[in-house]
């Protein structure tokens, strides 16, 4: 998924990025996963056949995103974590209170909330035209680095999260320090 943009409209308002950081999760294997005891009511799109979206509330105080990636009643997802912006900046710069670029996707809540993603959109299509994933056209290649994933306890010690690691707006990171270092290559 790293490098494919997400799309979302809403109304006349149309957002963009490039997805730059992911994690995975996989069901019943996997105990940091919200399928790993079963199907509930709040992850039940989890057990959708691949393509749909998993949309969900934490914290008290913001949703994430996930894409759906497997067959029907097999639980894996993958958590959007961090978009390059690439269309509706200023919207999202509105919608995030803020002026800084790399502080408006650069994380799973602030992604949602730039995109103005909710419980709404849990189960949507990702093929449809409201919330959908496609290809980046311009042929633009990361160098992709994995890690542990961020902020669980349980399976802690996966190497489950993937990011472009040159990309300013992959979540923890400086954004400041990787700018210099590119602009020094």
């Amino acid at each position: 998924m790293l490098g494919n943009v997400i799309m979302r409209k809403k109304g006349r308002k149309v957002y963009a990025g490039i997805i730059v950081e992911t994690e995975a999760y996989l069901g019943s294997k996997d105990a940091a996963s919200h399928a790993y005891s079963g199907k509930t009511k709040r992850n039940a799109y989890m057990f959708s056949e691949g393509g749909v979206a998993y949309v969900y509330f934490t914290y008290g105080n913001h949703y994430c995103l996930n894409v759906v990636v497997e067959k029907e009643n097999t639980a894996h997802a993958v958590l959007i974590r961090a978009l390059e912006p690439i269309k509706g900046i200023e919207q999202m710069k509105k919608n995030r209170n803020t002026g800084n670029i790399y502080n408006l996707t650069s994380g799973p809540g602030k992604l949602t909330q730039a995109f103005e993603i909710d419980l709404k959109l849990n189960g949507a299509d990702l093929t449809g035209d409201e919330l959908y994933i496609c290809e980046n056209n311009t042929n633009r290649r990361f160098k992709i680095k994995k890690s542990k994933r961020i902020g669980i306890t349980k399976n802690a010690d996966k190497l489950f999260r993937f990011y472009a690691a040159d990309s300013p707006f992959v979540s923890g990171i400086n954004s400041n320090s990787i700018l210099r270092e590119n602009a020094q290559r």
